[in-house]
């Protein structure tokens, strides 16, 4: 039995790592390549602290500046510990979502003390420079990287499902899950679903795959990779 991995591939490698260690084998399926844009570095000049809404955001600043010691909120734990690792010296982590770092950064942060610098894809999932302009901020956002989408499924996935040995996909995000559920489609493999269950980092993710016979749903109590693999303890508890 394989657990689907749908985040891009660094992501999905160190994750597939944890479930190693859970006794999981991992089939790491990539359904967003990252790609850096070259340019150059963002203008960090009257910036009170940058909000990095993914991993990938940290890794695009880190490798497009060698500032490190402007102050970096992240939307998660994961997020904050890519910023250490990348050598980030004030890292402040949410914990949560988007929602969750606007009331973070609110919370510490002071309008009249300068901009805040938003890292981003070129497509973001929910709107943190508004919420955080509604507070009296301003916001910049800074686009250093893109996330490609696959045209299709790989012939490992798709052989692994035709096979009934996916026991479990996993999806960070609305984006990928839809993704999947397209692709699925175009491969002939949406039935197959119905051995597996879908088990997402949040509702929204999760109302992206109702299209697909799942076996089981589930959604994690919290938008983080904690409280997604725990839930993938659950969708799987009596499989084995």
């Amino acid at each position: 039995m394989q657990v689907l991995v749908t985040r891009p591939r660094e992501e999905a490698e160190e994750l597939a790592g944890a479930l190693a260690a859970r006794g999981l084998a991992s089939l790491i399926e990539p359904l967003l390549t990252i790609r850096h844009r070259q340019g150059p570095p963002p203008d960090l000049a009257g910036v009170q602290a940058v909000l990095c809404t993914s991993a990938n955001g940290v890794r695009a600043l880190a490798r497009a500046s060698g500032e490190r010691g402007v102050p970096l909120f992240a939307v998660g734990d994961a997020t904050a510990a890519r910023a250490r690792a990348e050598g980030f010296l004030a890292v402040a982590s949410a914990g949560g979502n988007v929602e969750d770092l606007a009331r973070l950064a609110a919370s510490r942060l002071d309008p009249g003390r300068g901009r805040l610098l938003h890292v981003a894809g070129s497509v973001a999932a929910g709107d943190l420079a508004g919420e955080l302009r509604a507070r009296g901020f301003a916001v910049d956002r800074a686009v250093l990287y893109q996330a490609q989408p696959a045209a299709a499924l790989s012939p490992a996935a798709t052989a692994a499902l035709r096979a009934g040995l996916v026991g479990a996909a996993l999806f960070f995000s609305p984006r990928t899950a839809a993704l999947f559920v397209r692709l699925a489609a175009l491969a002939g493999v949406a039935p197959m679903c119905r051995a597996a269950a879908a088990v997402s980092i949040s509702a929204a993710a999760d109302a992206a795959l109702g299209e697909l016979p799942w076996r089981r749903r589930l959604v994690a109590a919290r938008p983080n990779q904690a409280s997604l693999v725990e839930a993938l303890d659950l969708a799987l508890a009596g499989t084995a």
